[in-house]
């Protein structure tokens, strides 16, 4: 790159830090990733962040919780209509769909 241009960011000590882990995990160093990324906004006029989302431990829990019910044969019979399905969750009769085999 003979006319390299210098770019200047502010960003917290921390995420670069990361930042430099994650893309020297992947062989690259942050000018690379750094120019991949504007050449694509240049080609693609757009902007795009994705947000590799964790499940929290709350989350986690209640899919065990779910998984348990599941195997306990505790799961809902199918419904037709919503009504029919509040119908069903406030009765404190209900039946699950094992029980209606």
């Amino acid at each position: 790159m003979s006319d390299a241009a210098v770019i200047n960011i502010r960003t917290d000590a921390k995420v670069k830090s990361e930042a430099q882990a994650v893309v020297g995990k992947l062989g690259l160093n942050l000018s690379a990733v750094i120019n991949a990324y504007l050449r694509h906004l240049i080609r693609t006029k757009s902007v795009v962040f994705s947000l590799g989302e964790e499940p929290t431990g709350y989350l986690l829990e209640v899919l065990k919780e779910s998984r348990k019910d599941v195997r306990g044969g505790f799961i809902s019979p199918v419904f037709d209509k919503s009504d029919e399905a509040l119908k069903w969750l406030k009765n404190p009769k209900k039946k699950y769909a094992s029980e209606l085999q």
